[in-house]
């Protein structure tokens, strides 16, 4: 396996004084201990969510509680909800970053958590005060609130979901046929992040065909297997159901299943395609089963329950992706704490059946192999990929990606001149590429292994993506600290890797192309139009600055158009339809 040496990947990560901050784009750091929460994945998990708008009220007190009003108990709930659940979990149970209930913080006491607060670690921890997030009031408000009783916040059942339920347009009085002249397969659904939109903009035009109104900071876009229906998740557990064939594609139902959601999907298998969609939601931990056509919820299912080594009670086991498999009527539902993948059979939602998998504990995402029957998931925080055969439906492989919080997206197929066929991820912690092989009845002696592992720019990257019709790799670095790496991608050329020597890359400036003088832009995810000639880059800044998305020729890399207009705020996520329908990546 290839890598760099540790002191130039720690170079590579340390080598700019940045804590970027998900929810509110970069921030400048002050001065601070060198290598406290100055790395990428320091910066991950972080986001403001609705949690931290519900009114919650202080746990049963004790005699030695801090001095704390309700004001400030309901500041320190707001500020944990927006920026630390994400990590160590909505009750303080801990995930991604370590548990934070009064048996732990109170052994460490206040000056201890005053300054971990502060400073940050090198584990990943950011540094809220240094970097200027926090006021020394709020880090003084944050040590004494993780001393005392985490509080719940409401559950979110089915009654709440019949009271947000919305069907705009009835089915119907939706079209028989498509009233527009759009191609659709060709489409770009573009989440416009701190605005609450998504924008539908052509991918041989580049028009803008609509911005939509959705929920806070939209997660996913995800394509019905008719290529009808668009549906769109935010982070605040909102999900917008829009009718492509409408003359101005528009939201037709919608509905909210949580406080806080990253995932929604649509049936696949035949004989069910658009019948239901579901969406997974982190508060309350449940996945929730729609009819396809209304969004009406149907079937409300708890995720709480055991983990599955330690054999240990979790009350916040979250859902992280949901993808649909094709070879059964099954949902793929990944279960973040507890460490197990459920396939969930649709085909009777009154006597429902899971197929529960142990798999390994903070599964995050993952997509399909070329094929579509092997699924992989990132278990981001134990650095593994778990592989499931969604055929037979069992585990098939864990193996370790030897990187640092490996973050695939859906990850990447392709076939290696020298492997065969291989999927592939990048990592959030270090500047590693994992290529696993996934062919065992072509190349059993490759199959699910690691085969390879080779640096790109450096940490930070979210994304990585290919094309059955494209000879390049693309790997971004979206929140690596330094600028100039944040603003750039690595393309590797496929056919001429081998399998002794690490892959050479040509660097994109795909910031510099975009032209924007003001901010500190961040590019992120490429992805591909409907024919794989060209990948879309989102140049993505801060909600008061310009942004823009950058397309390239994918046979030249060259610039090929700069798509700016004041209505793309703070883009980030691109789902072109017909990728996303036929998880083509």
């Amino acid at each position: 396996m290839k890598r760099q040496p540790n002191s130039v990947r720690s170079g590579l990560l340390a080598s700019a004084a940045l804590a970027i901050v998900l929810a509110t784009g970069p921030a400048l750091a002050q001065d601070k201990p060198a290598g406290h929460g100055d790395t990428p994945a320091a910066a991950y998990e972080p986001s403001m969510t609705t949690l931290g708008q519900i009114k919650v009220e202080i746990p049963g007190r004790r005699a030695d509680d801090p001095v704390m009003t309700a004001d400030e108990f309901q500041r320190g709930a707001q500020i944990y909800f927006e920026r630390c659940a994400g990590c160590h979990g909505v009750l303080r149970k801990g995930a991604t970053g370590k548990a934070l209930t009064p048996d732990i913080t109170r052994p460490l006491g206040y000056e201890h958590l005053h300054n971990f607060i502060t400073y940050g670690s090198p584990a990943g921890m950011p540094n809220w005060g240094t970097s200027g997030e926090l006021s020394e009031a709020d880090i003084d408000l944050m040590a004494r609130y993780v001393l005392m009783e985490p509080p719940a916040p409401p559950e979110f059942g089915m009654p709440e979901m019949k009271a947000s339920w919305k069907v705009l347009v009835k089915p119907e009085d939706r079209p028989t046929s498509k009233m527009n002249d759009i191609d659709i397969d060709n489409i770009f659904s573009v989440t416009l992040r701190d605005s609450g939109q998504v924008a539908l903009i052509d991918g041989k035009t580049y028009d803008i065909h609509a911005i939509i109104d959705t929920g806070y900071a939209v997660h996913i876009s995800r394509i019905s297997a008719s290529g009808r229906y668009l549906l769109v998740i935010g982070r605040d557990a909102k999900v917008n159901m829009i009718d492509l064939w409408m003359e101005t594609p528009g939201t037709v139902a919608e509905i909210k299943i949580g406080s806080e959601a990253r995932s929604v999907e649509t049936s696949k298998f035949e004989g069910y395609e658009d019948r239901y969609a579901i969406a997974g939601a982190y508060w309350p931990p449940q996945y929730v089963i729609m009819d396809g056509d209304t969004l009406e919820p149907l079937k409300i299912v708890s995720t709480r329950g055991n983990i599955y080594d330690e054999q240990t009670y979790h009350p916040e086991p979250r859902v992280a992706s949901i993808l649909a498999s094709h070879y059964n009527p099954e949902f793929i539902v990944n279960v973040k704490e507890t460490g197990k993948i459920l396939l969930v059979d649709y085909s009777d939602l009154k006597n429902l059946k899971t197929t529960e998998i142990e798999a390994e504990r903070f599964l995050h995402d993952g997509g399909l192999d070329s094929t579509h029957r092997y699924f992989l998931v990132a278990a981001n925080a134990r650095n593994k990929i778990a592989v499931v055969d969604t055929k037979e439906g069992k585990l098939t492989a864990l193996i370790d990606t030897e990187g640092q919080t490996p973050h695939p997206g859906r990850g990447a197929n392709f076939t290696h001149p020298v492997f065969g066929p291989v999927w592939a991820t990048s990592h959030l912690g270090d500047e590693s590429v994992a290529l696993i092989g996934t062919d065992p009845e072509g190349h059993p002696d490759n199959a699910w292994k690691l085969l390879d592992s080779f640096y790109a720019l450096g940490g930070g990257s979210l994304f990585i993506k290919t094309h059955p019709n494209s000879n390049h790799l693309y790997v971004d670095a979206t929140l690596n600290p330094d600028a100039e790496t944040s603003a750039s991608v690595a393309v590797f050329k496929i056919d001429e890797m081998t399998a002794d020597a690490d892959p050479d890359y040509v660097t994109l400036p795909i910031g510099e192309w975009a032209g924007i003088a003001d901010g500190q832009p961040r590019v992120v995810q490429p992805e591909f139009n409907k024919e794989g000639t060209e990948v879309w880059f989102s140049v993505w800044n801060a909600k008061d600055k310009e942004s823009a998305l950058v397309v390239v020729d994918d046979k030249t890399l060259e610039l090929k158009k700069v798509i700016k207009d004041p209505r793309l705020i703070t883009p980030t996520g691109k789902f072109n339809v017909y990728n996303t329908r036929g998880d083509v990546y």
